[in-house]
């Protein structure tokens, strides 16, 4: 099983079970063990589909002011996990392949493996959440079509995703790649660097 294979695997584990309850406020029963990859890719499906979630909740026309303020600030905070559990997937990367050495005309990549892999978790969701618009029953046939239409370019989607990021750390294996991680370094979220919060 490449890994991909094995990641869409357990995002589609996730994304059914918080769909168990379908609810935000659900606790996550991750059934890997906490100090393994598989644990991590749980975890991050997870925090994207509760993220999801909110994503929608918030754009009720109706949502009450203080509630959306509320539910703004949870997603804030639930963005903030998710660059740390990519940081944190991409550290196990930078583990696994610590002892190859580069060749000399080895390339770098435009992203490090984990940050395609959370692309890779985010087009689980859409597929989830388009199959679901396929099979809706007060939906018209237009709606149907044009749904199915979608998620057939998701599915593809998937697919050379899932291919390139295999591909990737293929070549990092082999040392024809070489991965290196940036820390995000949001400002926004740090008081000493945002200015509303250093200025008060």
């Amino acid at each position: 099983m490449t890994f991909t294979e094995q990641a869409n695997k357990i995002f589609v584990q996730a994304i059914r079970d918080y769909h168990l309850t379908d609810h935000v406020d659900t606790n996550i029963n991750n059934p890997y063990r906490r100090d393994t990859i598989e644990h991590s890719l749980y975890l991050k499906c997870w925090i994207d589909t509760v993220q999801w979630h909110l994503e929608d909740i918030i754009r009720d026309p109706h949502i009450d002011p203080n509630e959306a303020l509320g539910l703004k600030r949870r997603i804030d905070r639930s963005n903030q996990d998710r660059t740390d559990l990519v940081e944190e997937i991409d550290s196990y990367f930078r583990q696994l392949y610590s002892e190859v050495t580069p060749m000399p005309d080895a390339r770098l990549n435009t992203e490090s493996p984990a940050w395609a892999i959370d692309r890779l978790s985010i087009l689980a969701l859409k597929i989830w959440h388009m199959q679901e618009q396929t099979q809706r029953t007060d939906a018209d046939a237009e709606h149907i079509a044009r749904c199915q239409a979608k998620l057939s370019v998701l599915l593809e989607q998937q697919k050379d995703l899932s291919t390139a990021i295999d591909q990737l750390l293929e070549d990092i294996e082999a040392g024809r790649k070489y991965m290196k991680v940036y820390r995000q370094m949001k400002m926004y979220n740090d008081p000493s660097t945002n200015p509303v919060l250093y200025k008060k």
